[in-house]
């Protein structure tokens, strides 16, 4: 079972920058795929991206193309979250999330490992 932890939210300008981290312990980093969701007040948790467990495939949905990079360190047991130009629709508490290693899944019922999330809040 791998335990998940993330760091790195906090309150920032729009047009700023933040990289989140999500570190792993009590499994093997590299079995699980990681994907990153994001749930704002009042509205469901979304997928935001994710990537394979050999670091070679990384997906994000339409929305956050270009501003967001996950990327992962096996090595470290850690993946992150740089996300880039931070707008008001950016404000949510993000989550990292672990699932099964062949597959890159959207849906938040498909990961059984979760984070606590941390909370990034976007002002002007």
């Amino acid at each position: 079972q791998v335990r998940l932890v993330e760091s790195g939210g906090g309150l920032v300008r729009t047009g700023g920058s933040l990289r989140l981290s999500c570190r792993a312990s009590g499994a093997t980093f590299s079995s699980y795929t990681v994907a990153w969701f994001r749930q704002a007040p009042g509205k469901e948790r979304e997928f935001v991206g994710g990537i394979s467990w050999s670091d070679t495939i990384a997906e994000y949905v339409d929305s956050v193309k270009g501003r967001f990079t996950i990327s992962r360190e096996n090595a470290k047991s850690t993946a992150y979250l740089q996300i880039m130009t931070l707008n008001s629709e950016d404000t949510a508490v993000y989550y990292c999330a672990a699932g099964t290693k062949y597959i890159l899944y959207r849906w938040p019922s498909e990961y059984p490992y979760w984070g606590q999330g941390t909370q990034v809040t976007v002002s002007s």
